[in-house]
């Protein structure tokens, strides 16, 4: 289905899209009318050559945050061996509190998953529903109330989010289900909105963006592989491609966001949805 410059310009566009605010699966559904290419988005195997990038990307944030990880997990097994979260212990409670954020989406994603798939064969509703990531990102920006200074990333704020505010950043999240709007984006502007500075806002994106996006690639890789070597090579150039792409990004964004916020993404969302639907209507 998809040719090696293809699926390397895709992989590339998927790094960044995915990190950066903008929406990965937007774009991937928007760039190929856009460029002519004859790719049939809706088939199994364009969706998993996807969730293969998106697996790369999630590989490439484990190992950028893997001590952070290993820290996490520790914490994890001490309270489950405790059989509960012991009192100022920052990594226990905050590796629990992004378990309490993945599962709206996880089980969101389960329920609606074919519905969801369908999206991928309507530019139209992906061009909009990118301006409204961008509108999103702006209503953000505007009612947040910056009680934190810009700065390092603290674990300590990060675990001192309640309860009811990681499942509020959960279900912000599972709007980014929907091709057009961000992961990153919309679990950034969840936690700007619960008073995190850009900086811990973007840290707790990242960390939650990991499990959800291997556990999808769990199950949705066996359909690469039972489409073929024919598709398998160009999968793993994108992947690759995916991968350089994100670890740039990384670098890029975890220093952009000490001293500045997300409306050059929301302009960005808003204005490209908007030309986008234009020419297709045009």
């Amino acid at each position: 289905m998809l040719t090696y410059f293809q699926a390397i310009i895709l992989g590339l566009l998927q790094g960044v899209s995915e990190l950066f605010p903008i929406s990965s699966l937007g774009h991937s559904v928007l760039l190929p009318p856009l460029a002519g290419w004859q790719i049939d988005q809706t088939h199994g195997a364009f969706l998993s050559f996807l969730v293969l990038t998106h697996l790369a990307t999630a590989l490439v944030l484990l190992g950028f945050f893997w001590r952070d990880w290993l820290n996490l997990l520790m914490g994890l097994f001490r309270s489950v061996r405790r059989g509960r979260l012991a009192p100022g212990d920052t990594q226990e409670r905050l590796i629990w509190l992004l378990l309490v954020s993945t599962v709206p989406a996880g089980l969101i994603g389960l329920a609606l998953q074919k519905k969801i798939e369908l999206l991928f064969a309507a530019p139209a509703i992906v061009a909009i529903a990118l301006a409204l990531n961008g509108l999103v990102l702006y209503l953000t920006e505007r009612m947040r109330k910056p009680d934190e200074a810009e700065g390092e990333p603290d674990d300590r704020r990060l675990a001192a989010l309640t309860w009811r505010q990681a499942v509020l950043i959960g279900l912000a999240q599972c709007l980014a289900l929907i091709p057009g709007f961000s992961r990153t984006g919309i679990s950034m502007a969840g936690g700007l909105l619960t008073g995190l500075n850009h900086e811990n806002a973007l840290r707790y994106a990242f960390l939650l963006a990991t499990p959800i996006i291997l556990a999808a690639a769990v199950l949705k890789l066996p359909g690469l592989f039972l489409q073929g070597a024919a598709g398998l090579g160009p999968a793993l150039a994108g992947a690759a491609a995916a991968a350089f792409s994100a670890f740039l990004a990384i670098q890029f964004l975890t220093r952009y966001f000490r001293a500045r916020t997300l409306m050059p993404f929301a302009c960005y969302c808003t204005i490209g949805g908007i030309l986008y639907l234009s020419w297709l209507v045009y």
